[in-house]
């Protein structure tokens, strides 16, 4: 089973892409042959620790474009920046490898992955059992799964395919009732995405809203907009452990300083 739902959003549109991209490349690479490279795979790290660490805990996200934005970053040279972005103090990457939209690739996240010692999440859109076999062969540690396009039986199956790999996904929600869902699947790692699917406007009162509904033992992720040490600090207060972040850093000429200054507080001014 791999029919994904339909969303009334630009998500469709990428969806079919990636629908017809995943069943050429099944054709090509059977889900026999990705079990071999799952076995040949270097040893996972562990992401859920990752984002539970004390203190503010970045998940620092590789992206060179994206639909609302285009061109993020050029030219985009993923080994640097994970190196940079680990000394900077990100407690694991989070790594593009949508192509068409994003200019993302899975030789992007290998090659970042390679040259760090953090865990590494995989940012597609994952709504094939295929998908998260490719994801675990190509040495990726955990991957997203977006509940606005999943129906809800496909959800529990991806849920369960990632553990039984030994990686625990990042289910990812925008509105309270994709949440429910969520947690009705057995989400343990669930991400509250501020931007709205619909007007792709961002907003971070949605993660305000909407953390009061997560369990104390699931680990909650903040994502899209934040900028500053403060939206972090009020974020964990609120009760996040963790922030996506992206753009933010790859608009920067050094997304390594970026990071840093999110992680500590501005000096006060007399």
């Amino acid at each position: 089973m791999s029919a994904h739902a339909k969303t009334g959003t630009v998500l469709d549109r990428i969806l079919e892409a990636r629908r017809a991209e995943v069943d050429h490349r099944k054709r090509v690479l059977p889900e026999t042959a990705l079990k071999y490279g799952v076995k040949a795979a270097t040893p996972l790290r562990d992401f859920s620790a990752a984002l539970c660490r004390d203190g503010l805990n970045v998940l620092a996200e590789l992206k060179p474009a994206s639909p609302s934005r285009g061109v993020i970053r050029e030219p985009f040279e993923p080994v640097a920046l994970a190196q940079a972005l680990e000394a900077a103090g990100a407690c694991a990457l989070s790594v593009l490898t949508e192509g068409e939209f994003f200019r993302g690739s899975l030789k992007n996240l290998r090659d970042a992955r390679k040259s760090i010692q953090l865990p590494v999440l995989r940012k597609d859109f994952i709504f094939d059992p295929w998908q998260v076999w490719e994801t675990r062969a190509n040495d990726a540690d955990s991957f997203l799964l977006i509940v606005a396009a999943l129906e809800d039986a496909l959800l529990r199956d991806l849920i369960a395919l990632g553990r039984e790999i030994g990686m625990e996904p990042l289910v990812e929600v925008h509105i309270g009732e994709e949440l429910d869902r969520a947690l009705a699947a057995g989400a343990c790692i669930l991400g509250v995405n501020n931007r709205d699917l619909k007007t792709l406007t961002v907003n971070l009162e949605t993660s305000f809203e909407l953390i009061g509904r997560i369990p104390d033992d699931c680990i909650a992720v903040s994502e899209s907009g934040l900028r500053t040490h403060d939206d972090l600090v009020k974020l964990r207060a609120a009760g996040f452990d963790a922030f996506l972040i992206g753009t933010h850093l790859m608009l920067s000429p050094d997304p390594g300083a970026a990071l840093a200054a999110l992680l500590i507080a501005p000096p006060r001014t007399p």
